[in-house]
């Protein structure tokens, strides 16, 4: 065992990350020198917290994995990024069963994890509009995992992610703040801004004022404010919860003195256990927020991989619609309709086929695209969803 108690790479590729049952099925089935092709679905029979709609995310790193196993393995899925809903097929794999079997377990986890993080990240950007949304929450999970939440949360829909491996992945600059530390070191909100922005400030990093540390959060920001001038962008206002009060008549009483003295430019930012409902709430009275612990501990999506065809005949367990399917989109108001493959049809010119094949025997057949373009395929989902 290493420093951390995660998998290393070469564990996971290996099938040392499974369930036992499946380890077990597979000596049996090489015992007994039974291969069977069949074909397996992922899809979720239902949605965490009465969602009706989620973001597929996790599929990166889900098609890698199949293709670094080097087996002869054909995969359909939908891109990453789209919207789906419970009982849509986001993904299809035909293979031998032997060559995959032990990879349920990591493959489920994948999806399962990362579609939660970026669905409670793409509700929290309807709950913002067009406000700044940034991801705060790496502190709250296994740091191993850090980098795989940051981007989730960026392809969800929030803008810019705080830590600097997470930044890294998506290729991205790390954006934050100053944390309530630095102020307390220099024992002053204004001296600890100064120093701030005469050190690491400049074009790329621009200088956000934490002024609920010591004093007043209006009088800590009007004094900032006084003292740089134009130099300041933002405040943040990352007020405990027990001395918040209506946070929203204090957000708008800010924004009231900084006007009133000529700082219209200086926009106010809030952080500090936010989730959508408060976000709705605080939307008109901010111009930027920070969520940490609600889209980083966001509810995985309960995905199951199951059997539907085997040797070519339609074959699944009790409850479970046997079958390869075609899953149809209506790019204009994202309702799905799932068919049959043997009896697909087109329901019209505005449906489009989500499953496309991206894995051939074993080799990616397509190239992946990056987050970015990911997050854009989102963005123009949610335009068409608006709140639930």
């Amino acid at each position: 065992m290493g420093l951390l108690h995660t998998a290393r790479e070469a564990d996971i590729v290996a099938g040392k990350t499974t369930d036992a049952y499946f380890e077990r099925t597979v000596r049996i089935l090489r015992r007994r020198n039974i291969h069977r092709r069949v074909t397996v679905e992922v899809r979720a029979g239902s949605l965490p917290n009465g969602w009706s709609w989620a973001v597929l995310a996790g599929v990166d790193e889900a098609l890698r994995l199949l293709a670094a196993l080097k087996r002869k393995l054909d995969v359909e899925c939908a891109p990453e990024g789209s919207v789906f809903h419970a009982s849509d097929p986001v993904m299809q794999i035909a293979g031998d069963y032997v060559d995959f079997c032990v990879y349920e377990t990591p493959l489920l986890g994948l999806l399962c994890q990362a579609s939660g993080i970026a669905t409670t990240a793409a509700r929290c950007r309807i709950a913002v509009g067009d406000k700044e949304l940034l991801s705060f929450g790496a502190r709250r999970m296994h740091p191993a995992i850090a980098p795989m939440i940051e981007r989730a949360a960026f392809i969800g829909g929030c803008d810019g992610v705080a830590c600097i491996a997470g930044a890294r992945l998506i290729r991205e600059p790390a954006r934050g703040t100053m944390p309530h530390a630095l102020v307390l070191c220099f024992g002053d909100t204004v001296e600890a801004t100064r120093a701030f922005h005469d050190i690491v400030g400049g074009r790329k990093i621009s200088t956000v004022s934490l002024v609920d540390t010591i004093n007043d959060e209006k009088f800590e920001a009007i004094r900032v404010a006084e003292a740089l001038g134009k130099e300041l962008a933002a405040i943040r206002v990352d007020t405990p919860t027990s001395r918040r009060g209506d946070l929203v008549r204090l957000l708008r009483e800010i924004r009231w003195e900084l006007d009133l003295r000529g700082h219209q430019h200086v926009k106010i930012f809030v952080s500090g256990g936010l989730d959508e409902p408060k976000l709705r709430e605080l939307r008109d009275a901010a111009d930027g927020f920070g969520v940490g612990t609600h889209i980083s501990n966001a509810p995985t999506v309960d995905f199951a991989l199951d059997i539907v065809e085997m040797d070519g005949r339609p074959l699944a367990k009790r409850g479970k619609r046997s079958g390869a399917k075609v899953w149809w989109q209506n790019r204009d108001t994202l309702e799905s309709i799932v068919q049959p493959r043997a009896a697909s049809r087109c329901p019209g010119k505005k449906w489009d086929a989500l499953l496309q094949l991206v894995l051939r025997t074993g080799k990616l057949s397509t190239k992946l695209p990056t987050p970015q373009e990911i997050r854009v395929r989102v963005l123009h989902q949610l335009s068409k969803l608006g709140p639930e």
